[in-house]
């Protein structure tokens, strides 16, 4: 990831689609070694963390991270997932956080130099656009080494710079947890 010491930077880390590439590429992020890096090697801001998380059970798999990234750095931001009945009769959760980190990137922009989005959702490509046009550089990780990439095809061309990553995996990646959520 390019990062120049005197830009403002701001993370915004899209937790289900992030872990979901992850879990593709078999390795976890080691968040607390990329917060080190990215605040020694930029004018460090703010790191975000966005994920739905499921209420009313004894035990939420992603709470543990949501609560370690509360307290080491990140502002989490989360909602509580919807349950749905689909057409066919089967039970499906839903917890969609685009609103939230659109809302979030759009209002950092004026303050930013360089915003990096951990996600390859297509829906971000015009998001990415704004932040551009009020001088702010978007880089986006996601992967390309998987079938079929997670990352959409508009959002990578939209992007200032695209961050392949698997090539993360050196500087953060650390053995897989067993985590059936994030």
């Amino acid at each position: 990831m390019h990062l120049y010491p005197d830009e403002r930077l701001a993370l915004f880390i899209d937790g289900s689609n992030l872990h979901a590439a992850a879990r593709s590429l078999s390795f976890d992020l080691d968040f607390k070694a990329m917060l080190d890096d990215v605040r020694e090697r930029s004018r460090f801001v703010r790191a975000y963390y966005y994920t739905a998380v499921v209420e009313g059970e004894e035990f939420s798999p992603v709470r543990p991270l949501v609560d370690w990234l509360g307290y080491n750095g990140f502002s989490t931001v989360t909602k509580p997932v919807r349950r749905f009945t689909d057409a066919s009769g089967h039970v499906r959760m839903k917890g969609n956080m685009d609103v939230e980190i659109a809302v979030d990137m759009m209002q950092m922009a004026p303050r930013l130099d360089h915003a990096v989005l951990f996600s390859g959702d297509g829906d971000f490509r015009r998001l990415v656009q704004a932040v551009q046009a009020e001088g702010c550089r978007v880089s986006v990780v996601s992967t390309l080494k998987t079938q079929p990439p997670h990352i959409a095809d508009e959002l990578r061309r939209q992007a200032d710079d695209f961050v392949e990553l698997a090539d993360l995996k050196t500087l953060y990646g650390r053995p897989r947890t067993v985590r059936e959520d994030a």
